[in-house]
């Protein structure tokens, strides 16, 4: 286990409250960073080796129309924790350098899993990226975390924790001095607590940094400005470490990811906990494709059209694994349109907890589609990220890509990859589909 003497130095706060109404399971939720739908071999990438994932997805359900609200990692983190849609919880936007530092990003008013599973008798740790704002008030520690250890940027470095010209990371409100590939700590601090609360309910948020592109900002001048791993992950597909290759450089970070997870994986087993734990690995959104960063751009959203910031499939559908013991099968394929928001719900039925009937929760259980392969809880999904709208209802997905683009339909039931719009040859459709969207946008304005 990695550096457990520093680990120590987190604060542990204990809360008791409402009790399980049911045998609670554990919950281990790892959120990870623009890894696209086709970047996991078992999601059919034929080169990238994720065996530890791929394990979870033999011993769980594959989803494969999972998507987000809102194709940027601050909306995104925002809407699984409050189980709200962004334009609902007022996290809509991607924060900027100083709101990272010092800013309230997602809005006090909103209580996020956390605090319910605390008030359940859970014991609550996060270890990794945070990116939804580090104001008083607004850190892990002051939203019902009893223990926090991560980046609370978007994406420092993986070896200097530099982000900006600032170090980045934290345990609990304090800035912390160590050494190590942060996928590595962030698994190291999330296997310690697993093993320190093996003994009571607990929920365990592992959101990686990985496999975020290497900000160039955050370099020292004389780091090499490429794609960072372990020398081990390199060597294990015969590419030397320092390889300037960037198809190369983001194998080796998928890879260390997956051992990442592996790492926590073992942990539960360890414990002889894995039957007792409800695992949940999903994306944040789509990867970063197109031409304008080669050195960068090289994650796969295949099959689907465009990436992380659009509403196209790309940027909005990404991998998600749910494994259950006993309560949901092995080995199954989930093909109905799921929400990250409905984790929100999911978390929530593992501890035995009712959703909050105080305000709208946007998630809804998920645990028939799962199970039974029930249809969709969902009539429509919304997507909205600054000028982008999209909606998905059944086999239909209206977009407009900015206020001045015309609206575009695209039957997903026989193109997927979103290359055949249809909106000339279906204005009925098209104008029904956007008039429900306006409904539901006007709908979230009447509450405020």
């Amino acid at each position: 286990m990695l550096r457990l003497a520093v680990l120590t130095l987190i604060v542990c706060v204990s809360s008791s409250g409402q009790q399980p109404t049911q045998h609670p399971s554990n919950i281990v939720l790892i959120y990870v960073d623009n890894v696209g739908w086709g970047d996991l071999a078992c999601y059919g990438n034929p080169v990238i080796r994720t065996p530890s994932i791929d394990r979870l997805a033999a011993e769980g359900v594959r989803l494969t129309d999972f998507y987000i609200p809102s194709s940027s990692c601050s909306p995104s983190r925002g809407s699984l924790l409050t189980g709200r849609y962004p334009d609902r919880n007022g996290l809509t936007r991607q924060l900027s350098t100083q709101e990272n530092w010092t800013g309230i990003g997602l809005p006090h008013r909103e209580k996020i899993l956390p605090e319910y599973l605390r008030e359940g008798g859970y014991a609550t740790g996060a270890f990794g990226k945070w990116n939804i704002g580090f104001a008083e008030g607004s850190r892990p520690t002051d939203r019902g975390f009893d223990e926090y250890i991560g980046c609370i940027s978007g994406n420092c470095d993986y070896f200097t924790y530099s982000y900006n010209g600032r170090h980045d990371m934290y345990s609990g409100t304090e800035p912390l001095e160590m050494e190590g590939y942060t996928t590595e700590i962030f698994a190291d601090a999330a296997s310690d607590f697993i093993h320190r609360n093996a003994g009571r309910p607990f929920f365990a948020f592992v959101p990686f940094n990985a496999a975020h592109y290497p900000n160039p900002k955050n370099k020292h001048p004389d780091q090499p400005f490429r794609w960072q791993a372990p020398a081990e992950f390199f060597r294990a597909y015969g590419y030397d470490p320092d390889t300037k290759v960037p198809e190369h450089g983001y194998r080796a970070v998928m890879t260390a990811l997956d051992a990442g997870v592996g790492r926590v994986l073992e942990q539960l087993d360890k414990e002889g906990l894995a039957h007792k734990t409800l695992v949940v690995v999903a994306s944040d959104n789509g990867g970063w494709v197109g031409p304008r960063r080669p050195e960068l751009e090289v994650a796969s959203n295949s099959p689907f059209r465009d990436g992380r910031t659009s509403v196209y499939e790309g940027g909005v559908r990404t991998p998600c694994i749910v494994r259950w013991p006993g309560r949901l099968p092995a080995n199954e394929v989930v093909r109905e349109p799921v929400i990250n928001m409905d984790l929100f719900v999911l978390a929530l039925r593992a501890a035995g907890l009712d959703p909050p009937q105080d305000r709208v929760i946007d998630g809804r259980d998920p645990i028939p589609v799962l199970r039974d392969q029930a249809p969709s809880p969902h009539r429509n999904l919304y997507f909205r990220y600054r000028a982008a709208s999209g909606m998905r209802q059944g086999r239909w997905k209206l977009v407009r890509a900015s206020p001045d683009h015309a609206l575009e339909l695209y039957d997903l039931s026989v193109d997927f990859a979103e290359t055949t719009n249809v909106a000339g040859s279906q204005p009925e459709r098209v104008e029904t589909l956007w008039d429900e969207f306006v409904s539901w946008l006007s709908e979230l304005a009447d509450e405020e």
